[in-house]
């Protein structure tokens, strides 16, 4: 299991987008372009060309100032900041639908993460395989790994949470909506789908969007009639 790193310091905001301009520098290199510049990038990520610029300043040198960046050395850059050329274990616990569909998903894990062990509470699932992986009971111990994913109901999330920290694990990536309290040095983040949901009701409800101008107005699209204020 490797070592999680010190990260270079990132500003929250830089750090939530930056995979995004990776994600966008990958598909412009699959495509064959060989140059793309703030601008676009902003339009793409909802970001203004001044607040790109400067994330992507924390990466170092990219190449001459007002020529753009190169799709592939962006998208590589990137990866490095981020830690993608690391290696680590990462442990599931909790084997429900969201569970066992993130276990078989193709995109779910970067670059260098692996699955370590999936586990469950219930005696009707452990035991049973989740795509090449056997589920194993959590009261049994868990695999030693970096990061620990919970996938469980929220009255079930600071149990699981206590039982990571005590097998080691440096940082958790909690679906369960309910906070959790671990120790100072334990990274905790959460992914909440009603959260998103209320943020896309409100976009659309209002005809906002992340550059603030409005996305949906200057598309063209207004509020269905049924979501407008009376």
């Amino acid at each position: 299991m490797a070592r999680l790193l010190r990260p270079k310091h990132l500003p929250e905001p830089t750090l939530h987008r930056l995979p995004i301009y990776q994600r966008i520098a990958g598909e412009w290199a699959k495509r064959g372009e060989r140059q793309i510049d703030s601008t676009n990038l902003g339009d793409l990520a909802g970001a203004s060309s001044t607040t790109v610029r400067r994330d992507l300043s924390y990466l170092g040198p990219l190449g001459t100032r007002g020529s753009g960046y190169d799709p592939n050395t962006l998208f590589q850059k990137i990866s490095e900041v981020l830690g993608s050329q690391l290696h680590y274990d990462v442990v599931m616990v909790g084997m429900g639908n969201l569970g066992r569909a993130l276990v078989n998903s193709t995109s779910f894990l970067v670059h260098g993460a692996r699955i370590a062990g999936i586990y469950d509470i219930d005696p009707e699932v452990i035991g049973t395989k989740v795509g090449d992986h056997e589920v194993q009971s959590v009261d049994g111990g868990l695999e030693q790994a970096a990061v620990g994913v919970i996938c469980v109901p929220p009255e079930q999330a600071q149990g699981v949470a206590e039982k990571l920290v005590a097998s080691k694990v440096s940082a958790i990536l909690n679906f369960a909506p309910q906070v959790l309290t671990v120790p100072l040095g334990t990274v905790v983040r959460y992914v909440d789908f009603s959260i998103e949901l209320q943020i896309v009701m409100y976009h659309l409800t209002n005809g906002t969007g992340p550059l603030g101008g409005g996305i949906l107005h200057t598309l063209g699209i207004t509020p269905p009639v049924a979501l407008r204020s009376t």
